[in-house]
């Protein structure tokens, strides 16, 4: 399994890239928000990536964050979902953007995406809107972040600990990826459960994006207590 690629910038076409890798050249897809997000040509570029095997052909997508990759992971898993509409859901919402609409059960959201009707975006948020919880604490445990490279004299790639540019127009710029981690963390260790949890912080976040971890979980609590 080819898990990731780090190379440089070969060529870009509409919806993929050629990443030359020490003389061999990978060809990537990527969503529409990843590509805006990826250097120009001869630029130095890595990349999360999932090998989608068929009978009759072989299929690198590109993502630049691992809960990218892990939406894309989900979606596949959706009946009625293939790599193309994965991608276009990816690429319309971005991965915060999936997983706020997936968790606040918003499936107008997901069908806003090029190819996707209300059936199939429904069908989307119901069967993972209890996944949601577990990606949200993914990117607070670093999920959300990619390594930069530079490129030493002999034209060998080098990671570095450095976030890598993010994607363009971000859903909750401000927030703070471990603060929602570990309000996740308290609400389901308070026996709420994981779908629920998740759908409060989303909302909560969506409120009120600079949030520290105490706040974000008061916040969360109001919108679970009972109404009446």
């Amino acid at each position: 399994m080819i898990g990731r690629i780090a190379g440089r910038i070969d060529y870009r076409a509409e919806d993929h890239v050629l990443i030359d890798v020490k003389g061999v050249g990978y060809l990537v897809y990527v969503s529409d928000r990843t590509m805006s997000a990826l250097p120009g040509n001869g630029e130095a570029v890595a990349l999360y990536t999932d090998l989608l095997v068929r009978e009759d052909n072989l299929q690198l997508f590109g993502f630049t964050s691992l809960v990218e990759k892990e939406w894309h992971r989900l979606l596949m898993s959706v009946q009625g979902v293939g790599a193309k509409a994965s991608m276009a859901i990816l690429g319309t919402l971005g991965a915060d953007g999936v997983s706020r609409a997936i968790a606040l059960g918003d499936w107008n959201a997901v069908k806003a995406a090029k190819g996707i009707g209300p059936k199939t975006g429904q069908r989307v948020v119901n069967e993972l809107k209890d996944k949601a919880a577990s990606v949200m604490a993914l990117a607070g445990a670093g999920g959300s972040t990619s390594a930069a490279l530079v490129v030493d004299a002999d034209d060998a790639v080098i990671e570095v600990a450095t976030p890598a540019p993010a994607p363009t127009v971000p859903d909750t710029p401000n927030a703070d990826p471990a603060a929602q981690a570990e309000a996740l963390s308290a609400l389901t260790n308070l026996g709420y459960a994981p779908g629920e949890a998740a759908s409060a912080v989303a909302q909560a976040l969506g409120d009120e994006p600079t949030l520290n971890t105490a706040g974000l979980i008061r916040a969360a609590l109001k919108l679970l207590a009972p109404k009446g």
